[in-house]
């Protein structure tokens, strides 16, 4: 699989050029925007890749672009870069998510380290988007009856006290916990426990 490719927002054209040139002489697609605006603009037509943003810019912020990726859930690592860090802004920063923030000058290796950093949580985060869509696919494929014995599975009820409930005997129940065990790939109770969250 090919890297992501990188999206460079700086309002300061003289870095975005000299840090252009250095990620694509060390292979990175980059791709540079003068402002958060513009960025926003094109964003719908960009396909996943590493956000490298300076924080103090003309117009808007790196932060209140960073809180608009948020608000539209649109996960994507982000390294802040900036001359004027402050540890407030940097706290605000990585509680919103971000991977990074470097305060320049900073030397090209560090970017690269920080780029690998956020390279490595995408790939986890995809990782984590497949999962939960894999779970929800079996959970779709369980029948209602399966569903509603899968529920009370969780709860923590046992054989007996589901089968009271329904209205059906223990060796329904145990079918269906069989099934439900079955379909949904799941190895212990504790991990049938953790798919049911994906399941709502």
């Amino acid at each position: 699989m090919g890297r992501l490719p990188i999206y460079l927002v700086d309002d300061d054209a003289a870095v975005r050029d000299a840090l252009c040139l250095y990620l694509q002489g060390t292979g990175f697609d980059v791709r540079a925007f003068e402002s958060a605006d513009a960025f926003l603009d094109d964003i719908d037509a960009l396909d996943r890749g590493v956000l490298v943003l300076d924080q103090r810019m003309t117009g808007m912020s790196g932060l209140e672009l960073q809180s608009q990726l948020n608000a539209r859930e649109q996960e994507m690592p982000i390294i802040f870069i900036t001359g004027h860090g402050d540890v407030p802004m940097t706290v605000r920063a990585m509680k919103e998510g971000a991977v990074d923030f470097l305060e320049k000058p900073f030397r090209n290796s560090d970017l690269l380290a920080s780029i690998d950093q956020a390279l490595a949580q995408d790939a986890a985060n995809m990782e984590r988007y497949l999962h939960k869509a894999r779970v929800r696919e079996r959970c779709n494929s369980l029948t209602p009856r399966e569903r509603e014995v899968m529920a009370h599975i969780v709860e923590g009820l046992s054989n007996k006290n589901i089968a009271q409930l329904l209205g059906v005997s223990m060796r329904t129940v145990e079918a269906h916990r069989g099934r439900v065990m079955q379909k949904m790939g799941a190895r212990s109770l504790p991990d049938l426990v953790r798919m049911a969250d994906f399941c709502v």
